[in-house]
């Protein structure tokens, strides 16, 4: 059962049940006195206040919802208002406690420090919330200062251990959304290049059969046409047919050329779902038209890179939870829509991402546009011309 569960989650169970082993002391301090008056008498623990209990829960809560998601989803204003409960709350069972329960508490919020926090943010929140126990064990438990700091650094390595496995837990987690990203970039990639050999080898052959066939056909016609007028009887009779016979095999190969013209695009649609397979915390919806082709394999390559990073951008950025992704063709246009539920922003300030999309669509004809409000995500219209050079190559097959 265990192996069946992710790094992350076993973070956040493991997190919890320490978070209940702690409050067992808690309870028996609360529940011995009334049990027992020896009990009562051999207590270690005072019983805790309910301003201690409040925290004691506080710390519950926030950690379960804290961790609820934990790097399946972007950073939000909440996440580090529950960083700061989390923190106080375990600060505030050791003040009301007495004891030093709070700076195990602590160990266990230092495994979401690196999930929100720089590293060296990460380090120094963990140093200063040990060594704000320090009073506790001074005033309290009546330890000499040099102890009580002693004591404070013993917790903080605990906690610095914690840190670095949650650090691990991390890393291994971005490497596997990367690995994860790679490998739908290559499976698309693949399939867009499995349709740009189709497309390359069916241009090839229709060149080849209109070059050589459709030439000589044409030249066997005329002459075919030479010999009726200059023969007579049954001579005449048998030349006429072989003209027609020319004729009828001329336009069989005209017919074939067209047709493998007209299925050599590039199915855009095999290229793009791929990209929606296993992304982590974000529901991709994709509406592609049905057929949805593209003559050039570098403009399927451009929309593929600009879908890839919209998606990007939205697991990354946005804090979004669903995605949805349409693409039709427009005249000799394809328009790529994608929008998202994300955060959104009433000023759109174009980062890399942004700049990136907009210059690989300028490069071939193409266009971006943004819209983006506070609460409404963001929402992407990306048009791109199929060919560059669609009218010449219709006026080219009109005159062939």
């Amino acid at each position: 059962m265990l192996s069946q569960l992710s790094h992350t989650r076993l973070l956040r169970f493991a997190g919890l049940f320490t978070w209940a082993m702690v409050g067992l002391p808690l309870l028996y301090s609360w529940l011995a006195p009334q049990l027992s008056e020896t009990a009562a008498e051999d207590l270690a623990l005072r019983p805790m206040p309910w301003q201690g209990w409040t925290a004691y829960l506080a710390f519950g809560m926030a950690y379960a919802w804290l961790t609820r998601g934990l790097g399946g989803r972007g950073r939000n204003p909440l996440d580090y208002l529950l960083l700061m409960i989390l923190t106080l709350s375990a600060l505030g069972v050791s003040y009301f406690n007495g004891y030093g329960l709070g700076s195990v508490l602590l160990m266990v919020a230092a495994c979401v420090l690196p999930w929100l926090l720089p590293l060296k943010l990460g380090v120094a929140w963990l140093l200063a919330s040990q060594l704000a126990v320090a009073p506790v064990f001074i005033r309290l438990l009546d330890f000499p200062p040099l102890e009580a700091l002693m004591q404070s650094m013993l917790y903080a390595g605990f906690s610095g251990f914690v840190f670095v496995v949650s650090l691990v837990a991390l890393q291994q987690t971005q490497a596997r959304e990367e690995q994860r990203r790679l490998n739908a970039e290559l499976r698309a990639t693949r399939a867009l290049l499995a349709d740009s050999a189709r497309v390359n080898e069916r241009t090839r052959i229709s060149r080849e059969l209109h070059d050589l066939l459709g030439h000589h056909l044409t030249a066997l016609s005329l002459n075919l046409e030479v010999a009726g007028h200059l023969s007579e009887g049954r001579v005449r009779e048998h030349v006429q047919q072989a003209h027609a016979l020319a004729r009828l095999l001329l336009t069989d190969v005209r017919e074939a050329v067209s047709q493998l013209r007209e299925g050599g695009a590039i199915d855009l649609a095999a290229a793009l779902r791929p990209l929606a397979e296993n992304v982590p915390s974000l529901e991709i919806d994709m509406d592609i038209e049905a057929p949805l082709t593209v003559d050039d394999p570098e403009r399927a390559h451009v929309l593929l890179r600009c879908t890839q990073e919209a998606i990007t951008n939205a697991v990354r950025h946005s804090g979004a939870r669903h995605l949805w992704l349409s693409a039709r063709r427009e005249g000799d246009r394809v328009l790529l829509q994608v929008r998202d539920d994300g955060r959104g922003s009433d000023r759109v300030t174009p980062g890399n991402g942004l700049r990136g999309l907009s210059e690989r669509l300028r490069q071939y004809g193409g266009s971006l546009e943004v819209n983006s409000q506070h609460g409404q995500g963001f929402h992407l219209t990306m048009g791109l011309p199929v060919a560059a050079n669609a009218g010449i190559r219709l006026h080219g097959e009109i005159e062939g």
